[in-house]
C-alpha cells in the first residue's frame, strides 16, 4: 500500500488505513532523518485513541503510551550498537507482550522480530511518500 502525503490531512488518514489495515501489532519504520518517522507515529498512536503526549524516545530508546487498546511501545533505536543492549532493555518482552510497538531505525532488530509490518517513509521535494507492508 502506498501513500503520497502532501497534508497533516492525508498523513492522518494514511494512519487510519494502515492500522484498520494491519495484521499484526509490531511495525517498523524505516526513513531518512526528517522523513517523518515519529509524526506518522504520533498519528497512528492517534488513531489507536492514544491518551499520552507521543515524543521521540531518542535517548530514553522506548516511550511507553496509554490508549483505550492497551499499552503502545514507541522504540528508536538509533543509537543501539548492538543487539545484545536491545536484550538489557527487555526488548523481547516488550516484542511479546501482545501491545503495539513502532520501532524506528530497526535495522538492528529485524532478525529478531516477529511477523510485522514495514513502513518505509521517504521525503522528495517537500512531498512524503509512505510505503506499507
Amino acid at each position: 500500500m502506498n501513500f503520497i502525503i502532501n497534508t497533516f490531512f492525508d498523513l492522518e488518514r494514511a494512519a487510519e488505513e494502515i492500522i484498520s489495515k494491519s495484521k499484526y501489532k509490531i511495525f517498523t519504520l524505516n526513513g531518512n532523518l526528517g522523513a517523518g518517522k515519529t509524526t506518522l507515529v504520533k498519528y497512528l498512536c492517534k488513531v489507536l485513541n492514544c491518551t499520552d503526549s507521543v515524543t521521540s524516545p531518542t535517548f530514553s530508546l522506548v516511550n511507553e503510551y496509554l490508549s483505550i487498546s492497551g499499552k503502545i511501545f514507541h522504540f528508536d533505536l538509533y543509537r543501539i550498537n548492538y543487539v545484545e543492549e536491545l536484550f538489557n532493555i527487555g526488548f523481547n518482552e516488550y516484542i511479546d507482550s501482545d501491545n503495539y510497538c513502532f520501532i524506528e531505525w530497526p535495522s538492528i532488530c529485524e532478525n529478531e522480530l516477529p511477523e510485522h509490518h514495514k513502513i518505509l517513509l521517504n521525503l522528495v521535494d517537500q512531498t512524503r511518500y509512505i510505503t506499507f507492508n
